[in-house]
């Protein structure tokens, strides 16, 4: 599985990466065929909105594409919201499959 991290409008710390990296990690226990994941962690630089740290998931597993986006006050809550819908898109894609 290929990961990338991409960071916009701001420099990540290695906490960040190592915390986006270590859930990553388990995203095989859910689907066996993932190739790659993207993930953009972005800074909405909208002053009058506190939930301005967003991140978006982007998995490629054969013949389909997962994505998701959320968006709170910290990179970690917003990366909790985003893998937890993945998980669960991945999830109710296995089933359909099984089916």
């Amino acid at each position: 599985m290929d990961v990338k991290i991409q960071t916009v409008h701001f420099e990540s710390d290695e906490k960040l990466i190592e915390f986006v990296r270590k859930k990553l990690d388990k995203l095989n226990t859910f689907h066996d065929r993932i190739t790659k994941v993207d993930v953009f962690l972005k800074l909405d630089n909208v002053v009058h909105t506190l939930k301005d740290k967003i991140v978006e998931l982007r998995v490629h597993v054969p013949k389909r594409d997962f994505f998701v986006k959320a968006s709170s006050k910290s990179f970690e809550e917003s990366f909790d919201n985003a893998y937890l819908s993945l998980i669960n898109q991945l999830k109710r894609q296995k089933e359909k499959q099984a089916a």
